[in-house]
């Protein structure tokens, strides 16, 4: 009884936490429409609209009420998920995003894969070869790709890879002969084509977006390098180790089935961590592939000062990160028995 109470206080802290989290996250985007310097009426009636027109505007959006009242109005649209119509595109923000969504978790998601495949990989080896060449090598290798501008290597691996070579698709999800033959389920398009047995959109599709996926992998790579080699140099380091090693315990189980097993707890909020960023950090990168993803929404609506869509892309991008420490907490209670 003592065990299921303790549960339940847990989980009533987390849910509060949370809900904590999301209403500063409200207030704070409240108050950036409030405090730019765009002005949201004149976005929408256009600047040789009457004075009459603006003022009829004005008092829709309800601008003419206290700050509070207008505050209290923000929060039933945010509950009742009604964000607005956006400037730039006359949709309905949230249409937008669900449309453009897809795209940008389809890029992180191969990006996430490649890059802790990568990470966790070259970090163990460079953790067990210490200050030996693999090391060094594999240091060079993380700095590189945490330092080299990902606009710039996006634009030097197309002209390579693209543009002299011909190895990969160049810009877009795929290939212009397919737009407007793509068939739309999910609004995944890999998975869609797949599914409906499109495999020309389907290759096109993997074709386009290998480099883009690569070069955002390789970039968070390097973050997961760095972060498992610290981990596993502080396991490797630890008795229990040293006694495996002397009981003939070959390295490779030593390092795989005895220290890997417990840095994964840790490599969960990293990875977690990377796949949230990549989600909301794509932007650079979308702009240089003209990917139609959640980055190139938002660049598109920051250039003409679209609030509506500006303040949901922040509230979405603090959604993702608390959602995903949210999904953390809860594996870490099935890896490790000692936090539950």
């Amino acid at each position: 009884m003592l065990a299921y109470k303790n549960q339940l206080r847990a989980a009533a802290s987390k849910i509060s936490t949370i809900a904590v989290t999301l209403l500063g996250l409200l207030t704070l985007t409240f108050i950036i429409g409030r405090i730019m310097p765009n002005d949201p009426v004149r976005a929408i009636v256009g600047e040789e609209a009457t004075r009459e027109v603006y003022e009829n505007v004005y008092r829709q959006l309800g601008l003419d009420r206290p700050m509070w009242e207008q505050f209290l109005m923000y929060l039933r649209d945010m509950v009742s998920l009604d964000f607005g119509t956006s400037v730039r595109t006359g949709q309905p923000v949230l249409e937008d995003i669900i449309h453009v969504m897809p795209a940008t978790i389809e890029l992180a998601t191969f990006a996430i894969v490649i890059s802790a495949t990568l990470g966790v990989t070259l970090g163990m080896i460079a953790a067990v070869y210490k200050d030996r060449w693999p090391d060094q090598v594999i240091r060079v290798f993380s700095l590189m790709g945490h330092s080299m501008p990902i606009f710039w290597t996006g634009m030097i691996a197309l002209i390579i890879f693209y543009a002299k070579l011909g190895w990969v698709g160049g810009s877009g999800r795929m290939s212009q002969f397919y737009i407007g033959l793509e068939p739309n389920v999910t609004g995944f398009l890999l998975l869609d084509s797949a599914m409906t047995g499109e495999w020309d959109i389907f290759y096109s599709a993997l074709r386009h977006i290998i480099l883009p996926a690569s070069l955002l992998g390789y970039s968070s790579a390097a973050f997961i390098t760095r972060m498992t080699r610290s981990f596993m140099l502080d396991q490797i380091n630890q008795e229990y180790i040293t006694t495996a090693r002397v009981k003939g315990l070959s390295q490779c189980k030593t390092i795989w089935f005895h220290a890997f097993i417990n840095i994964r707890v840790q490599l969960i909020t990293i990875v977690a961590l990377a796949f949230g960023t990549l989600l909301e950090g794509s932007i650079l990168i979308e702009t240089v592939f003209a990917w139609p993803g959640f980055g190139s929404y938002l660049v598109g609506n920051l250039m003409i000062g679209d609030m509506n869509s500006l303040m949901t892309c922040v509230l979405i991008v603090g959604v993702i990160f608390t959602t995903l420490n949210l999904i953390s907490d809860i594996l870490y209670r099935v890896f490790d028995p000692r936090t539950r």
